[in-house]
């Protein structure tokens, strides 16, 4: 007998936590997700940033059991729209859906979407290529649109050996001596257990502070409440398997921390804190964390190692391969003018970021 399928759309904050075991399942038959989609994650980042009366769970359940959920908020600006939970801090959108379910959780959840959206635009922001979020854009009847969004650098999960190996010779011989440099100072490493997580992200983010001392900083990373969403997510994300926290110490002292969220196919360094006095010794930070990572995520099994979003130039040199996310809207007919709104608000951020790259780059052109 084939299951039936309900969808409901919870807006009750308690409830969202009571959610935690059925959204857990679902999360590991989730093949697509990302740890931003975990519960912990995303219930943590609702506790430090979501607004009363704003939250919208779509849920699709089957027989008692959760098959699919897309965990979103109603904005009203700049357009009403109803957008993923994770915010900014967030790498990667998506929505949750059981491939076990198939086409049934599917089609139920984008009906679903279609009846929570009423007045509203439904604008999905940094899905990778292939999320489950492309599906219901695929499957999706009224108007869409698809759009660039942030752009993520990529490398395979290997053993830091063959991602130097990919390097060209020079560059080869340049990274053996760095992490050579950084063995022979004795640097060491060693995972955070559970119960020690609180202890060392209070420790990172303090280095984190005096790592960029003097230079722009994310601001939002030394706000309380950024803190207070790391402790609660990452300690039960620890405990799951969806994150390793690494202390680095140098003669007994910790001098760096790594935070690197892991889910079964993807292995992203998220944020670290580096004492200065790693520089004073020369120290290759970014090999550091780098060796780490590729570490990690080979003895994991997984298949990407991610340097989640940024086009910082020193990720370049391990010559990584270029994914950028996309921007997915979805409207009901009636609903048209506001993705018309948002796709020409888009085009104008985007012609206006060109213009002050172009005088940018004028402008250091006449001083040179």
């Amino acid at each position: 007998m084939r299951p039936s399928y309900r969808t409901e759309v919870v807006t009750d904050e308690p409830a969202f936590a009571e959610l935690a075991p059925v959204w857990g399942r679902l999360y590991g038959r989730s093949p697509r997700a990302t740890p931003f989609q975990s519960h912990a994650w995303l219930h943590s980042w609702w506790l430090s940033y979501g607004t009363p009366g704003r939250l919208r769970l779509v849920l699709v359940r089957a027989g008692g059991e959760l098959v699919a959920a897309a965990p979103l908020m109603r904005v009203a600006r700049p357009l009403p729209s109803l957008v993923p939970l994770g915010g900014a801090i967030s790498d990667y959108g998506d929505v949750l859906l059981d491939d076990g379910h198939g086409e049934a959780a599917l089609t139920a959840l984008t009906e679903g979407l279609a009846t929570a959206a009423r007045t509203a635009l439904i604008d999905f922001r940094e899905v990778r290529p292939g999320a489950a979020a492309e599906l219901v854009y695929e499957r999706w009847g009224g108007p869409r649109h698809r759009l660039d969004d942030s752009l993520c650098l990529e490398l395979p999960a290997v053993a830091i050996a063959d991602l130097i190996a990919r390097l060209p010779s020079k560059s080869q011989q340049r990274a053996r001596a760095k992490l050579r440099k950084m063995h022979a100072l004795g640097v060491q490493r060693s995972a955070v257990k559970p119960d020690e997580v609180e202890r060392a992200l209070r420790r990172l983010l303090e280095l984190h502070r005096l790592q960029w001392q003097g230079r722009k900083v994310t601001s939002e990373h030394l706000r309380l409440r950024f803190r207070d969403h790391l402790v609660r997510a990452v300690a039960e994300m620890v405990r799951t398997g969806d994150a390793v926290v690494t202390e680095f110490r140098l003669d007994g002292d910790v001098v760096a921390v790594d935070l690197t969220l892991m889910s079964r196919w993807l292995s992203g360094g998220y944020l670290y804190g580096a004492h200065p006095r790693l520089r004073e010794h020369k120290t290759d930070v970014a090999a550091m964390l780098l060796e780490a990572g590729a570490e990690q995520a080979h003895v994991a099994g997984l298949g990407t190692l991610s340097l989640l979003r940024g086009d910082e130039p020193y990720k370049h040199h391990w010559r990584p391969e270029t994914v950028v996310n996309q921007r997915l809207l979805l409207a009901r007919r009636h609903t048209a003018p506001l993705l018309a709104a948002a796709v020409c608000g888009a085009a104008a951020r985007r012609r206006g970021k060109e213009l002050v790259r172009r005088r940018k780059e004028r402008d250091g052109g006449g001083r040179s």
